[in-house]
């Protein structure tokens, strides 16, 4: 796909996305463009390797049982909940 074509699908004027370049993008726009893409911010901007298709996700289950969790493993634990809570304002926005 081309740039102009998804500037098209976005509904951006012509060359919006090609001044991101040299221009930082408003919050909203990265949002917009990884939610066209059905991917995480993060995953957009390559801060993750997870690209977070939430629409190929069937069934997730978490469980304490008593275990030992690192501090880093609370901290992602917590950025899921905050992906989660976000793909779900998200909807409903959309009006789904």
């Amino acid at each position: 796909m081309s740039i102009a074509e998804l500037e098209r699908k976005l509904g951006l004027s012509p060359n919006v996305l090609y001044k991101l370049k040299t221009q930082k993008p408003s919050i909203d726009r990265v949002q917009s463009i990884a939610d066209f893409f059905n991917v995480s911010v993060d995953y957009l901007l390559g801060r993750s390797e997870i690209p977070y298709i939430v629409d190929q996700v069937e069934t997730i289950a978490a469980h304490h049982d008593g275990d030992e969790w690192t501090k880093e493993e609370l901290e992602e634990i917590e950025e899921f909940k905050r992906f989660v809570a976000m793909r779900r304002e998200a909807r409903k926005n959309k009006g789904e």
